[in-house]
C-alpha cells in the first residue's frame, strides 16, 4: 500500500457511502433489527467498539466485516472510529432484508492495525456466542486492510469461518507490497530527485517534511519530459495503473501521455501519503524500517512490468537512456531491513496459501493503491500450498481502489453463498455475473456492472510463507 481527509478515509475502507451507523444501547433494536453494541478489551489493555445486528428472522448467517486502513492517534492511542459493518449502506440493508446478521470491530488502534483486528474480530464472534446466537455459518469479509484482515483471520482461525470474500485486498502480504513501494520511491529518489528526502527512518518531526518534499519533486518533474519519464518508470516498478477515475474510461494502450498523467494522480492521492505517513506509523509498530531492496535486478523488475511499454515510449520521447538509469539504479546503494522490523510484518500478515475453506476475491483492474496484481501473489502461494479448489477470483474492470458497486458486492457475496449451499463453485461467467448485478436494479447500479474475464500479471515483489528467513533477498518468482 502506498492522505488525512473524510474522503481518503472512504476510499481506504472501501465504501462507496461510508456506513455511520450510531451505536445503541446494547439489546436496542431498530425496527425489526436488534443492535446490540459495546466494547472489548485486549490483553494490553486497548479498547475496541464492536456492533452486531441481527434481523428477524435472522436466517442463522453471520457476517464479519474487516474494514479498511484508518489514519488517525498513534499507534497505542484508542481509536476514534466507530465500528463499520457493511462497507456500503446499500450492501448494508440488502444483508439485513435478506436474513443475514452483520457483525464488526473498530479495531483497537487506527493504522496498520493487523495485530488488533486479529484479536478484536475474533472478540466479536465470542460476544456474538455469548449473547445466546449460534450462527451456522460465519462469512468474513471487508475491504482494502480488511481484506487482507479477512484473508489473515481465515489464515489463522480457520475453525471459525466457512467462507471468506476478501475485496481489493492487501493479499499479497505486508512484506511484498512495502517493498514494492520502496521500489517505486527508490526509482524516483534516485534519478529525478537525489537527495531531496529520505525513505524510511521517519520521526513525527521529519515524516511531514520528508512527505513534502516528495510530494514538490514528483509534481515538479511533471513539467519535464525527462521527469515524466521517470514518473512513468517510478510507477512501472509497482504495476501502477495508468487510469485513475472511474467516471472515465481507461485511456488507449498506446496514450502513454494520459496513463502517465494518472500515475501522477495516484502519487498524488494516496501513494506518497502511505509511501511516507503510512510507512511512518508502520515503523513505531515494528521497531524500525521493515523492507528492502537488497538483492533486486531492476531491469528484470521493468521487464516484467506492465508498464514496460509505456516507460520505453516515454524515454525515447525524452531523449533519455533507459539503460543507463537502470544501470544507475543497480549500482546505487541499497536499503536493508530490520530483522526485527520484518519478522513484525511478516507476522502481520504472510500468507502460506492453506485454505481449509471456500474463499472468493475481488478487485478492481484499475487499482493504483493496491495493485491488482496482489492477487496474482495470492493464488501463486494458496497453489504451491494445493488448495487451488478453494479459491475464485473475480474482477471489475474499473479504476480506483474498492470501487465496486453495491450490486456487484451483492453478486460476489452470492456467489461465494452459493458454493457454501451446494459444494460447488459452479461457472463464474462475467456475463452471468454481470446479468445477475443488473437485476438488483437501478438502487444498487450506481455504474453498469463491469466484471470481466481477466489475468493479472505477476506480481513484482513476491514474499510469501515460503520466503520467510530469506528476508533481504528480492523475493520467490513464479
Amino acid at each position: 500500500m502506498r492522505g488525512s481527509s473524510t474522503w481518503l478515509r472512504r476510499f481506504c475502507t472501501g465504501a462507496i457511502a461510508a456506513v455511520g451507523l450510531a451505536l445503541l444501547p446494547m439489546g436496542a433494536s431498530a425496527g425489526a433489527t436488534t443492535v446490540i453494541s459495546g466494547t472489548t478489551t485486549e490483553k494490553s489493555g486497548l479498547v475496541s467498539n464492536y456492533l452486531i445486528e441481527v434481523p428477524a428472522p435472522w436466517n442463522g448467517t453471520l457476517v464479519l466485516y474487516s474494514h479498511g486502513y484508518s489514519f488517525g492517534p498513534p499507534f497505542g492511542a484508542p481509536a476514534p472510529q466507530t465500528a463499520e459493518d457493511a462497507g456500503d449502506t446499500t450492501t448494508h440493508d440488502w444483508l439485513l432484508a435478506n436474513g443475514y446478521a452483520i457483525a464488526g470491530s473498530s479495531y483497537a488502534s487506527t493504522g496498520w492495525a493487523l495485530q488488533q483486528a486479529f484479536q478484536d474480530q475474533i472478540a466479536v464472534l465470542d460476544v456474538f456466542k455469548s449473547k445466546g446466537y449460534h450462527a451456522t455459518r460465519t462469512i468474513a469479509w471487508g475491504h482494502s486492510l480488511g481484506g487482507m484482515i479477512t484473508a489473515g483471520l481465515v489464515q489463522l482461525f480457520p475453525n471459525r469461518f466457512n467462507g471468506a470474500l476478501p475485496m481489493c485486498g492487501v493479499v499479497a502480504g505486508g512484506p511484498g507490497v512495502w517493498n514494492q513501494g520502496l521500489d517505486s520511491e527508490f526509482a524516483f529518489l534516485t534519478l529525478q530527485a537525489p537527495g531531496a528526502f529520505q525513505l524510511s527512518g521517519f520521526t513525527a518531526a521529519n515524516v511531514g517534511t520528508n512527505f513534502n518534499q516528495a510530494f514538490a519533486a514528483f509534481n515538479t518533474a511533471q513539467a519535464t519530459a525527462q521527469g515524466r519519464a521517470r514518473i512513468a518508470l517510478s510507477a512501472a516498478l509497482a504495476d501502477v495503473p495508468g487510469w485513475f477515475d472511474p467516471t472515465k474510461p481507461q485511456p488507449a494502450a498506446n496514450d502513454y501521455a494520459a496513463q502517465e498523467l494518472n500515475q501522477l494522480a495516484w502519487d498524488n492521492n494516496p501513494d506518497l501519503f502511505f509511501g511516507f505517513f503510512g510507512r511512518y506509523e508502520l515503523e513505531q509498530r515494528a521497531g524500525g524500517n521493515f523492507s528492502w531492496n537488497t538483492g533486486v535486478d531492476y531491469r528484470d523488475q521493468l521487464a516484467k512490468s506492465t508498464d514496460r511499454a509505456e516507460v520505453q515510449a516515454l524515454y525515447k520521447a525524452a531523449g533519455l537512456d533507459l539503460a543507463k538509469d537502470l544501470d544507475t539504479l543497480n549500482d546505487t546503494k541499497r536499503i536493508s531491513a530490520d530483522p526485527g522490523a520484518v519478522a513484525y510484518v511478516t507476522k502481520y500478515i504472510t500468507y502460506n496459501g492453506d485454505l481449509d475453506i471456500p474463499v472468493l476475491t475481488m478487485h478492481t483492474t484499475g487499482d493504483g493503491l493496491v495493485e491488482v496484481t496482489d492477487e496474482n501473489a495470492y493464488a501463486n502461494v494458496v497453489r504451491s500450498a494445493g488448495d487451488s479448489s478453494l479459491l475464485r477470483q473475480v474482477y471489475v474492470h474499473r479504476a480506483g481502489h474498492c470501487t465496486f458497486t453495491p450490486a456487484e458486492t451483492i453478486t460476489a457475496f452470492k456467489t461465494l453463498v452459493h458454493r457454501l449451499d451446494t459444494g460447488h463453485w459452479g461457472s463464474i461467467d462475467p456475463s452471468t455475473m454481470n446479468s445477475q448485478a443488473t437485476s438488483l436494479g437501478s438502487g444498487f447500479n450506481s455504474a453498469p456492472a463491469s466484471f470481466l474475464h481477466f489475468q493479472p500479471a505477476q506480481f513484482l515483489r513476491p514474499f510469501d510463507a515460503r520466503n520467510v528467513g530469506d528476508e533481504g533477498q528480492s523475493g520467490n518468482q513464479d
